[in-house]
């Protein structure tokens, strides 16, 4: 049989190629093409809004690694996303266990009521949160002090040991019925019959979960907390909203500190385009960086817990007994 080459392959699957271009073009235009020009800015001394445009290489790149603002915004998103992920993963797989039991009756309201958040829009939530965390009569403080849980307001988002942990709680609330979504899926997958087994050969409580349930669930958890990695460092609407940033700009991760420098005018200065391109471009390798190290170990783990085709040949084999 004579083997085809990849134009003849190419020409037979022209109609699907023909399907996958408009999607093409439009990620050439608003990924691809915004991916290279930033690139490219990254070496001008640009506002962004004039036409004097001055390339000066990687004295942007130097500027950057040389600013503690940067470092302080770097260092804060991955803070950012190691005190919310875990708590998002723990949470999310405790309520799906539970909504998971088919003997609940109320599970379907239960989960419309936690995933409600997920479909709110994240202004609204920034700016209802911004009233409920008030120190003026706001919700959240009136019900501290009406049970003597403070002798005070307390300003949740203007005081800078506070606000970045209040931000993190909201965006946990917000997204917590995503991750339990994620885990319900991977919960469905596991046979009923596994779980008779298992309480057949005495399999109960935590032994259950830890010895059968874990293991089959275990390529699923390490995608969700891949997402929710990368999901956590995308947290620029919610912290806008709430904060812009502040109070000093202890609440500033690297999308604001972005969008500051590229917008925002401090004392009459004018915006950085070109500066906030060369942060743009260090921050999004670093992501690249850490997202291929995930993806490695998301690798490592699935040929570690996928079984040998040895045993998948042994397993169909009938048993001599």
């Amino acid at each position: 049989m004579n083997k085809k080459s990849l134009i003849q392959q190419m020409y037979e699957a022209r109609w699907c190629y023909l399907f996958v271009l408009p999607c093409s073009i439009l990620t050439g235009m608003f990924v691809l093409y915004p991916i290279g020009m930033s690139w490219y800015f990254s070496l001008l001394d640009w506002s962004g809004f004039t036409k004097d445009a001055k390339f000066i290489g990687l004295q942007n790149y130097a500027e950057a690694i040389n600013d503690p603002f940067f470092w302080n915004a770097f260092s804060r998103s991955f803070i950012f996303m190691f005190g919310t992920v875990p708590v998002k993963i723990i949470l999310g797989f405790i309520i799906a266990v539970f909504l998971n039991n088919q003997v609940l009756k109320l599970s379907p309201f239960f989960r419309t009521i936690i995933f409600m958040p997920v479909v709110t829009a994240i202004a609204i939530i920034g700016i209802v949160m911004t009233f409920i965390f008030s120190p003026f009569n706001g919700p959240a403080n009136k019900f501290l002090m009406a049970t003597n849980l403070t002798s005070g307001p307390i300003d949740f988002l203007g005081n800078p040991d506070t606000v970045l942990p209040t931000v993190m709680g909201v965006y946990v609330w917000k997204w917590l019925g995503i991750t339990m979504m994620y885990w319900l899926a991977a919960l469905q997958t596991v046979p009923q019959d596994v779980y008779d087994a298992a309480k057949i050969d005495g399999a109960q409580g935590y032994r259950l979960w830890i010895h059968i349930i874990l293991p089959i669930v275990l390529p699923f958890a390490i995608v969700i907390i891949l997402v929710e990695a990368v999901s956590a460092l995308n947290v620029f609407p919610l912290i806008e909203t709430m904060t812009a940033g502040g109070p000093f700009f202890s609440s500033e991760v690297m999308e604001v500190y972005i969008f500051r420098t590229a917008f925002v005018t401090d004392a009459g200065t004018m915006p950085r385009l070109g500066y906030a391109c060369a942060a743009g471009v260090f921050w999004g390798v670093a992501v690249l960086f850490i997202t291929a190290l995930q993806g490695f170990w998301m690798r490592s783990c699935l040929l570690y817990t996928s079984p040998s085709p040895r045993d998948r040949t042994r397993s169909r084999m009938p048993s001599s007994a």
